[in-house]
């Protein structure tokens, strides 16, 4: 298989940062954040786990577990990962470099900033 990621077309924005997750332990779950502005695509290019989003009006729960499926984060989506298989590799494409400043960490501050958006 051969599966392309590529800017503007899969990546709706220009690629500045690439990090994987892997070897996760059992029952870890990890995210627990929303950005301010940063965006990001994430893609399970080995195993699988599941994505849980908050947009601080309703919560769904997105499965990744096809390397050829890729789910963009937009600021402002809180999101939660859990269900770690064994073999997962979680790819994250992001539009910016690290900045600690544009994490929200804090549940009850992202809802208050969600409705303030609104």
């Amino acid at each position: 298989m051969l599966i392309p990621v590529e800017v503007g077309q899969a990546v709706p924005f220009d690629i500045k940062r690439v990090y994987t997750v892997f070897d996760t332990k059992p029952g870890v779950r990890r995210g627990f954040h929303a950005h301010h502005r940063l965006q990001q695509v994430a893609i399970a290019v080995a195993g699988s786990c599941r994505m849980v989003l908050d947009d601080g009006k309703a919560r769904t729960t997105v499965i990744l577990d096809r390397p050829d499926l890729a789910l963009t984060l937009p600021p402002m989506v809180w999101h939660e990962m859990e269900d770690f298989s064994d073999n997962c590799v979680l790819l994250v494409l992001a539009d910016d470099v690290y900045d600690e400043n544009d994490y929200i960490r804090d549940y009850d501050a992202f809802l208050e900033l969600s409705r303030a958006r609104a």
